[in-house]
């Protein structure tokens, strides 16, 4: 199927679903409107992902995520919606992400592929 937008064209293609896309994910949740002190806002996304069971990390400036694509940017918006029902006002997040198709890999994977190449350097 195919849209025709000016000289921008789209291509829909439509596919069978095999197998669930896995993700990782870094995220950054920051409220705006709220002060400087974003510590129980931090803490209410940290337990929406636990309770979401998805395998995630938290580090100084976000939060890696791991799991299914649905379960992962479904646990996303919900981070966002507890964020909000704390009192935030506004809320800016930046989110990179990866797939891969090759074969599976986890976050513990990609981090002890660096370590092996340090230790081995």
């Amino acid at each position: 199927m195919c849209q025709n937008l000016g000289k921008f064209e789209i291509v829909v293609s439509h596919y069978r679903r095999v197998k669930a896309m896995n993700v990782i994910v870094d995220l950054c949740v920051v409220p705006l409107g709220v002060g400087v002190s974003v510590g129980q806002y931090v803490a209410a996304c940290q337990k929406v992902l636990a309770e979401a069971g998805l395998k995630h990390t938290m580090h100084a400036y976000g939060t890696n995520i791991e799991g299914d694509w649905d379960e992962v940017f479904a646990a996303v918006k919900a981070c966002h919606e507890a964020v909000h029902a704390l009192g935030a006002p506004r809320i800016t997040s930046s989110m990179r992400f990866g797939t891969r198709t090759d074969r599976p890999q986890t976050m513990d994977e990609k981090v002890k592929s660096v370590e092996t190449w340090l230790e081995n350097s």
